[in-house]
């Protein structure tokens, strides 16, 4: 990720509060500041358990996912990060595109600590993810949406 990522998001999100005017511009500039990501997008908690295709780049991603399926479930479901190298060792992953080799999905809370969604990237590379980017997109992740309210 380029080294201005966390001040442009930043600057672009400064005051805002709606969840979705914040996911559109989260997910387009982190999508475009590194050639590593093929998909980024979040995937918003819309009912207990179920989570519904939120703003995103690039392909078509899946429209529904519960929290019982995949990466992006596990992540809902335990609240942790998951950073994984290669997508087909990964029980239970779901192939949204038959591309992806390593997937990193991070979990979006509010100020409150209620879970609205998770942030979800894709690449065409194994191991493209590292710790440093985990913590570093955390961290920007629970600045920008501090002060949204509960997805449901």
């Amino acid at each position: 990720m380029d080294d201005g990522l966390d001040q442009r998001v930043i600057a672009l999100t400064q005051g805002e509060t709606d969840a979705v005017a914040l996911m559109a511009t989260v997910a387009c500039e982190v999508h475009h500041s590194d050639t590593r990501f093929h998909w980024t997008g979040f995937y918003r908690v819309v009912a207990p358990e179920l989570m519904k295709i939120g703003p995103y780049q690039g392909g078509h991603g899946c429209l529904v996912i519960p929290f019982s399926r995949g990466v992006c479930g596990a992540c809902a479901r335990t609240g942790e990060v998951q950073l994984v190298d290669d997508v087909e060792t990964f029980a239970g992953h779901i192939a949204c595109a038959s591309s992806t080799r390593s997937e990193l999905v991070l979990p979006v809370r509010n100020a409150a600590g209620d879970l609205i969604a998770v942030f979800d990237i894709d690449s065409d590379l194994p191991a493209a993810f590292t710790s440093q980017d985990a913590v570093q997109l955390q961290a920007l992740l629970d600045q920008v949406f501090a002060d949204v309210a509960p997805a449901c």
